[in-house]
């Protein structure tokens, strides 16, 4: 009997990229940003990300990292949890228009 070799990390093709929570999480930073008055740019400067990251995220074109959520939220001076939280409604919401 041969034996398999595991192999580390995903496999080829794979992607962590879900559009509905990507979405709803973009989502939730533009209604935070904006409820602040804050410019795109300048959150993306607080949280020390490209400006054009910035936009992919709020658009859903982008799935963040825990450590990009913590910085975004740091940015805010809001919790990460109250972030997850208007995601999560964000979610619901949708998942009631689909229904």
């Amino acid at each position: 009997m041969q034996k398999r070799t595991v192999q580390r990390g995903r496999p080829a093709g794979t992607t962590t990229y879900e559009p509905e929570p990507a979405s709803a999480f973009g989502k939730a930073v533009r209604a935070a940003r904006l409820e602040q008055g804050i410019a795109q740019e300048e959150l993306a400067s607080l949280a020390e990300i490209e400006r054009s990251h910035m936009g992919k995220i709020e658009r859903g074109e982008h799935m963040p990292t825990l450590a990009l959520i913590l910085k975004i939220a740091i940015a805010l001076k809001i919790s990460a949890a109250d972030l997850m939280v208007a995601t999560e409604s964000n979610l619901r919401a949708a998942s009631k228009l689909r229904t």
